[in-house]
């Protein structure tokens, strides 16, 4: 079986007690060497015995330099313990103080909302009354600013909606121009077409007509020089101008 937990309490017997310490004070001087050799460690260790006898060890023999430096560790813990007390109540001081002004600035809204009036006195109620009256004419004299602003902005886009719209007018008429002229141009094309072929057709007639009077003509001189002549009543000189 493994071994038990063993209670600690105090040795009745003096001797067995006495045996006891010097063993264990034995030990805890070996132990507090050996770690401050194996730990590089500055180690300070105080013991009195029971009849007031002192018992010490210090790494390199320095006592003084060990509690010098664990009574500065020691104060500068108290000053930075009392320093965050100190600055928790002041935190607790600005909450109060921050809380209240949360709740008097929650009354005047309410106030200003026509709220909980029934605490305020007629002086109260006229400052009330005045500090409203200020805020309306605030208010209005913004809106006449932001008004005043949005009637000059939509006035340049009306005036630049309408020379926008002069230019597309412009353009419009310019293409409606072109296009009567084309309409002009193709109606016009047929009718000189149908004028020039009319003219040929003239200039072609003559010289047809021409050549078949010349035709019948010399058919009829033919027929004549075969027939004789006969000339009835014309004058000597005609005739003889004809015959010729």
């Amino acid at each position: 079986m493994g071994r038990g937990k063993v209670q600690l309490k105090r040795i009745e017997n003096k001797i067995n007690r006495q045996v006891t310490f010097s063993k264990r004070r034995s030990g805890l001087l070996k132990k507090a060497h050996e770690i401050s050799v194996l730990c590089d460690a500055e180690v300070g260790l105080i013991i009195f015995s029971t009849k007031g006898k002192l018992y010490e060890y210090a790494t390199d023999s320095c006592m003084d330099k060990i509690l010098e430096r664990y009574e500065r560790y020691s104060y500068a813990e108290k000053v930075l313990i009392s320093a965050e007390s100190e600055t928790q109540g002041n935190w607790c001081h600005e909450y109060r103080k921050l809380k209240a002004k949360v709740e008097t600035i929650q009354k005047c809204q309410k106030h200003l909302m026509g709220e909980d009036l029934e605490s305020l006195n007629l002086k109260e109620l006229q400052q009330l009354e005045q500090q409203l009256e200020s805020s309306v004419k605030h208010i209005r004299s913004r809106k006449s600013q932001l008004m005043l602003e949005s009637i000059s902005e939509l006035q340049k886009k009306e005036k630049s909606l309408q020379e926008e719209n002069k230019v597309l007018q412009k353009e419009l008429v310019e293409k409606q121009q072109v296009h009567k002229r084309l309409v002009q141009w193709d109606q016009t094309q047929p009718q000189t077409s149908s004028s020039s072929s009319s003219f040929m057709m003239r200039e072609a007639l003559p010289t047809t007509n021409i050549s078949i009077y010349a035709a019948a003509a010399g058919e009829r001189a033919e027929d004549a020089a075969g027939q004789p002549q006969i000339h009835i009543g014309l004058p000597p000189w005609m005739v003889s101008h004809i015959n010729g």
